[in-house]
């Protein structure tokens, strides 16, 4: 049911409704390297697959989870060749977050030459995964989840579509129903028709109750983007910070398992053992930004023991929230009393008219002489103690 022109591409207006720069670019044939970001199943596999059609180009398929070096060193050999028979070649990736920095910069010179166009989707945030050379040679599009109107519409017309879709099957359901399963999809279209085909295998009419049944069976529920996701890793600081390693190799297999980046709980996890775990253990943080870095050399699934000892070592650990209470605290007077100067004694005097102002006069320089009476905050906040 995968769409192949733009007229039964539903959702996305903001990018592809009239007059937007996107859509004029597909129709004037002119399409630049871009990156599309956005949640799974919002249709930017999709939206490649039509700009290949449309444009009339050699489209190349890469997945970053399979492929690498070698298999790109091929596909620039296929452009190249292209480009001497004035044939354009759009090269495609999909999930380009999972390439490594050394792969994505073997891109670069590809798209710079005009080699290529091209266009990688990404579920991640673009500033953090893709390099910024990269980055700044492409176009971001920003794709949202789908709204329930394009999902009613994307259902409606696999119910419709005889030859890819359930068109000759008979179905019955009612528009209360085909908003259910739209509701329930998160504005996952792949979620969706997977949803509508599986009830359709099972009965000739399909109700709420059906639908009910055949979504608590198939998916895990687990949207990166929506308030599960958040709940979930709520559920794992928690049992770390409460002690219980087995409940956070729990949470941890439920999202890893529904497809979570393990870049991203391994972040999360760095920032626990400094604001949970902090100076009441400081070898937590070092085994953290250790398995952080685990995680980006091998990724999923190897990296998922790494992960597992990380949780259960922080859950068995000590706890500590000083030096999170502490840079609170500062914080607070920071914003409340602006920018006080610093002490004349503190400055650094590099230059004859800052020595002929007072700057580092009478400072104590702590390794050679007694430096216990001196005063390192700004005199409003003369003694103060954060922790």
């Amino acid at each position: 049911m995968r769409p192949k022109q733009l007229e039964d591409f539903f959702g996305q207006d903001e990018l592809l409704g009239e007059n937007k720069f996107l859509k004029d670019a597909i129709g004037k044939n002119e399409i630049p390297s871009m990156i599309l970001w956005g949640p799974p199943g919002s249709g930017k596999t999709t939206l490649a697959h039509i700009i290949a059609e449309k444009t009339d180009s050699d489209f190349i398929h890469l997945s970053a989870v399979t492929s690498g070096i070698k298999d790109l060193k091929t596909v620039i050999e296929r452009a190249e060749q292209n480009k001497r028979l004035r044939i354009r070649t759009i090269v495609f990736v999909d999930e380009i977050h999972r390439w490594n920095k050394s792969q994505q910069d073997a891109l670069l010179p590809h798209v710079e030459k005009g080699t290529i166009i091209l266009i990688g989707a990404t579920t991640e945030n673009p500033s953090f995964e893709i390099n910024s050379a990269l980055l700044s040679r492409t176009k971001v599009f920003v794709f949202n989840s789908l709204s329930e109107d394009a999902l009613v519409k994307i259902i409606n017309r696999a119910l419709k579509d005889k030859k890819n879709g359930l068109g000759d099957e008979k179905v019955k359901i009612d528009k209360d129903t085909i908003r259910f399963i739209a509701h329930l999809s998160n504005g996952d279209a792949r979620i969706a028709l997977n949803t509508l085909e599986i009830c359709a295998k099972q009965k000739i009419e399909i109700t709420q109750s059906l639908v009910k049944e055949v979504v608590q069976r198939t998916n895990l529920m687990y949207d990166k983007n929506g308030e599960e996701h958040y709940n979930i890793i709520s559920a794992l600081h928690k049992s770390i910070r409460g002690g219980d390693g087995n409940a956070g190799v729990y949470w941890l297999a439920r999202m890893l398992e529904a497809g979570e980046d393990p870049i991203y709980v391994a972040r999360r996890l760095l920032r626990f053992a400094a604001e949970d775990v902090g100076v009441a253990d400081n070898f937590a943080t070092v085994l953290a930004n250790s398995v952080f870095d685990a995680c980006k050399k091998i990724g999923m699934p190897e990296c998922n023991v790494h992960l597992s000892q990380l949780v259960i070592y922080l859950a068995n650990t000590k706890k500590s929230i000083t030096a999170y209470s502490a840079y609170k605290k500062a914080q607070k007077d920071v914003q409340e009393y602006g920018n006080l100067g610093v002490p004349l004694h503190l400055r650094n005097a590099p230059t004859k008219l800052m020595k002929d102002l007072d700057y580092g006069k009478d400072y104590k320089y702590t390794p050679l002489e007694d430096s216990s009476n001196q005063e390192y905050f700004p005199e409003e906040l003369k003694g103060k103690k954060y922790f």
